[in-house]
């Protein structure tokens, strides 16, 4: 069994840069040494096992509250809204939606059947035209899929960005006009294209009127989220509104995987019994091996190279094939398909992926949060959709926001 971590697996384990992980070790906080055959710096496993220990202290108290009071009812229109992440994490906020689109018809039956009440215009996005929300909408937010752009000048306007869904997001700011809107994407925009793209959005968001905020990617366990999951928030503010948004604040305290399956303080009871995914049964013989938080790196030396096939010799962390979560860490990301090889997530005590309802909970979805279609199209819209959580959090803010701007709004109304 192999005891030593190299650099970029412990970065991946632990969600810290490799430059990071170079100060910790001139700083003391973890070592590296030289591993005795490749004389590589790497890392004893079991240190990084005590910090992240250390990382999931039970007993951090958290002084951490984003929560805001809404002084007025605001409103959200929401795209590409999938199974409903985001939107019922802006309802927990404060923040009603008037209307969300989708294409995928299981997402919207999700939706439909969990409230009926919800305006859910299903279709192509392309197909709708939003005009008669024009300046009665608080806020836009969507999770457009990232695509790359045409570029046609040096400075990309709208018209460049046709035929992609960022377009679409765009148009619509532009027909509601509201004060502001707020798009979420994964990690990879900030380098898709060499920075190009995003940069592409923001200057759209500006000819059209609109200031874009620093942008952040906000990690999810920050966030009473008990997944490593990382997203990007981009965020415009209209023109006439001097105002600064300000993303929510940090939590001191990391949910783990215990927190999210068994009763806690984020759930009140264990996780109901629901279906799931199975294992083949060549992959349950291997991953019987895996210890929790252990992955292939584990197995024995001709179990690994079984198992993994040409990508042993690639080198690269790979911490995420035959790996199995333990109880007292954050679960990984999840993806669409909770049994793909590059992305195992192994229950801590069975030799199977996560049923639907932990997958659910990992994302904090509430338990009664129905999702229709068959067992991998539920998955699918779990493992899309934003965390509640994050929603929420993120909903804070907005609220805070409008609570700024209208109180603003009503002073300069006041004078005259």
């Amino acid at each position: 069994m192999n005891s030593y971590l190299s650099l970029s697996e412990t970065a991946a384990l632990i969600g810290k840069s490799k430059e990071t992980l170079r100060r910790w070790d001139k700083e003391g906080i973890l070592n590296a040494i030289r591993e005795p055959v490749s004389n590589y710096r790497v890392y004893k496993k079991t240190d990084v096992q005590a910090l992240l220990g250390l990382f999931y202290d039970e007993d951090i108290k958290d002084n951490v509250s984003n929560y805001a009071e809404p002084q007025n009812q605001y409103s959200a229109l929401e795209l590409f809204a999938g199974a409903g992440g985001l939107a019922i994490g802006l309802e927990k906020a404060g923040i009603k939606c008037v209307a969300l689109n989708e294409i995928d018809k299981w997402a919207c039956q999700t939706l439909r059947k969990n409230r009926p009440k919800w305006n859910v215009l299903e279709g192509d996005i392309k197909d709708f035209n939003f005009s008669h929300f024009y300046n009665s909408v608080d806020v836009v937010t969507g999770g457009f899929p990232c695509q790359a752009f045409s570029y046609a000048g040096k400075k990309l306007g709208l018209d460049d960005a046709r035929g992609t869904l960022f377009y679409e997001f765009a148009r619509v700011v532009k027909e509601v006009n509201p004060p502001i809107c707020i798009g979420e994407n994964v990690r990879g925009l900030l380098s898709h294209e060499n920075g190009k793209t995003l940069q592409g959005m923001i200057s759209i968001l500006d000819e059209i009127g609109y200031n874009v905020m620093p942008i952040q990617v906000l990690k999810a366990i920050y966030y009473r989220v008990p997944q490593k999951r990382e997203r990007l928030i981009l965020v415009g503010v209209r023109k006439d509104i001097n105002l600064t948004f300000e993303y929510p604040k940090p939590h001191n305290k990391v949910y783990n995987l215990k927190d999210a399956l068994k009763k806690s303080e984020l759930f009140d009871t264990d996780v109901p019994k629901s279906q799931g995914a199975s294992y083949p049964e060549y992959k349950k013989r291997i991953l019987d091996l895996v210890p929790p938080k252990g992955y292939w790196r584990d197995l024995p030396t001709d179990i690994q190279k079984e198992y993994m096939g040409g990508s042993f010799y690639l080198g690269g962390g790979k911490t995420g094939m035959a790996r199995r979560i333990g109880w007292d860490e954050p679960s990984l990301t999840l993806t669409c398909s909770p049994a793909q090889k590059q992305t195992e997530r192994c229950h801590p005590e069975e030799t199977r992926p996560f049923t639907v309802r932990e997958y659910a909970r990992i994302q904090t979805f509430p338990d009664e949060w129905k999702f229709s279609g068959s067992i991998a199209q539920q998955y699918k819209q779990i493992g899309n959709a934003v965390p509640v959580n994050l929603g929420q959090e993120v909903g804070f803010s907005i609220v805070k926001f409008l609570n700024e701007f209208y109180s603003m709004k009503n002073q300069k109304v006041k004078k005259h």
